[in-house]
């Protein structure tokens, strides 16, 4: 029996004490140094100037952009001074000569649009006169110097951002911009006009039933197709929404994926029983092949992009050939590692039958692995049917090329979000389809 001495019960309580101090340092200062690791951030990202460098105004021009689309009015402040109007300033959306909404009331050189009750601009001859609500009337006046602004009060208010060259008015029924070479009014309308048909066709104007009705009538509006084949090939090539450019798009990013996928898959499965240690006895051989598999999926897919689109040029193949390679690596090394937690009794019982090696991978070792690799190719499949729409951002194919090139010119953000829409379905078709797939292949039910 030990007997404790004073000694020990010294170094006990030390011990402790040591412990109890060591908690302490931990409880207070893991708290502190994650508080000042936030406190880094906001000074090294300048949270504060955050606000200085907002532009609260463009954010809510584009955000009105994505769900409404606009009329512009154009007056050309040069020689005759001639009108055009446009849906979204289109050659397609133009109205014909002559031709003019319900808001707009052109007179020669003089006219009027109606932008909302109370907001009236007023054209007379290069002068705009806009009567502001609650504010005044502004007169703006283009000259071959510039353009001049006569406001009722001295101070500019925020809704007028006014230069030499430049005088914008922002007011919630629309916007006017003068330069010294155009004028332009812009009109704001909830929706997406002419997303099924434009202005030049003859099913512009129809109401829904109108168009029902005309797709089975006898009477052919075009002598040289019928009405449904008219009504389908007027939506399907839309010059402005380009639905069928879109659709191909769609497809040539799914088709990015599933090829990226699925070849990586084949590749990678029967390197991976080479990498396994329980079916490749020589070190080397699986040492250098799991290395190739680090390399493939350590480097990033957009990289490989990169570097695959200056060696073999811009288009879907180059994409799917990222994904495969990213691919390969990581099914590789998760191929590998399942190989090693097989089941050794099935294949024993298979190899008992005199079964020769490529038999007893065949029926021992495949149907243990099925689930489990048809589990990560589908979910691999749904993860880079949206890694392709970035890739075909730099690639030059696919949906991803559709989008980049509606926000690189910033005109028409209603496509844009359209293109993000049809992305979120595409994601939610792949996800439904690989879970169906999933529950068929894997679960045994439907």
């Amino acid at each position: 029996m030990s007997t404790i001495t004073i000694d020990n019960k010294l170094d006990v309580r030390n011990l402790v004490e040591d412990n109890f101090a060591r908690k302490k340092i931990i409880a207070f200062g893991a708290p502190l140094l994650i508080v000042a690791y936030f406190i880094y951030i906001a000074i090294s990202f300048d949270f504060a100037g955050i606000s200085e460098r907002a532009k609260l105004d463009k954010a809510a021009t584009l955000l009105a952009d994505t769900y409404s689309y606009k009329t512009h009015v154009l007056k050309s402040n040069r020689g005759a001074g001639d009108f055009s109007i446009a849906i979204e300033g289109e050659k397609k959306g133009r109205y014909k000569k002559g031709v003019t909404p319900d808001w707009v009331t052109i007179n020669g050189d003089n006219a009027t649009v109606s932008l909302a009750p109370g907001h009236a601009i007023e054209f007379v001859g290069k002068t705009v006169y806009y009567d502001i609500p609650n504010y005044g009337l502004v007169e703006v006046q283009p000259k071959r110097s510039g353009v001049d602004l006569k406001l009722p009060s001295e101070d500019i208010p925020d809704f007028i951002n006014a230069s030499k060259t430049r005088v914008t008015i922002t007011t919630d029924a629309g916007r006017v911009s003068v330069t010294k070479t155009k004028t332009q009014v812009f009109r704001y309308f909830f929706g997406w006009e002419m997303f099924f048909f434009t202005l030049d066709s003859p099913f512009y104007d129809m109401s829904f039933t109108e168009i029902v009705g005309s797709a089975f009538s006898s009477d052919q509006i075009d002598p040289v197709r019928s009405n449904a084949s008219a009504i389908w090939n007027d939506f399907w090539y839309n010059p402005m929404w380009r639905h069928s450019d879109v659709a191909w798009a769609l497809f040539e990013t799914i088709l990015m994926a599933f090829l990226g996928t699925v070849g990586g898959a084949l590749i990678a499965l029967p390197l991976a029983f080479m990498a396994a240690k329980n079916f490749s006895p020589i070190w080397l051989t699986r040492f250098s092949l799991r290395r190739i598999f680090d390399f493939l999926r350590g480097v990033d897919g957009l990289i490989w992009t990169i570097i695959l689109s200056r060696a073999f040029g811009p288009g879907p193949l180059t994409g799917a050939l990222a994904i495969l390679l990213t691919d390969t690596g990581t099914f590789g090394k998760m191929f590998s590692e399942s190989l090693e937690n097989v089941d050794e009794k099935q294949i024993e019982g298979i190899r008992s039958t005199g079964a020769k090696p490529l038999q007893r991978y065949r029926f021992g070792v495949i149907p243990q692995l099925i689930p489990v690799f048809l589990s990560q190719i589908l979910y691999y499949l749904e993860s880079n049917t949206r890694s392709a729409t970035v890739i075909g951002a730099i690639v030059g194919g696919g949906i991803g090329l559709q989008l980049t090139q509606a926000i690189i010119t910033g005109k028409d953000w209603e496509e844009v979000s359209y293109y993000i829409i049809l992305i979120i379905l595409m994601v939610m078709m792949m996800d439904t389809i690989s879970g169906w797939l999933r529950r068929k292949l894997i679960g045994g039910k439907g």
